[in-house]
């Protein structure tokens, strides 16, 4: 079983940074894809940016260029470092994992930009 736990979610102003933390409980080393997914009110939830097993990375347009997404292995770590954020990027932001084909999600922390 693997279980999510996000952090670093906060009410920034436009232009500021944020680096979101997710914490990885379980075995993950076999992921297929893990990323970052975001949902704003009314709004369907969408990819951020993601880590392909093969080691490339993808990212929504609207983001490239201000996010990145990195993971630390030895401590089952998976970060997005934010910058120049837009209020537009207000949002629950999600972590997630494919293991196996299985889905795994966080409970989300929410980033909030203020014009």
């Amino acid at each position: 079983q693997v279980q999510l736990v996000e952090s670093g979610g906060d009410l920034v102003q436009a232009g500021g940074s944020l680096r979101l933390s997710c914490v990885a409980s379980g075995i993950i080393s076999n992921f297929m894809r893990m990323g970052w997914h975001r949902q704003a009110p009314g709004e369907q939830r969408e990819l951020v940016a993601e880590i392909v097993r093969s080691g490339s990375t993808n990212y929504a347009a609207s983001v490239k260029g201000r996010f990145a997404i990195s993971r630390d292995n030895a401590k089952n770590m998976l970060y997005l470092q934010m910058n120049n954020l837009k209020p537009e990027d207000t949002a629950v932001y999600y972590c997630h994992v494919i293991i196996d084909y299985f889905n795994y999600w966080g409970q989300g922390t929410q980033v909030t930009v203020s014009s």
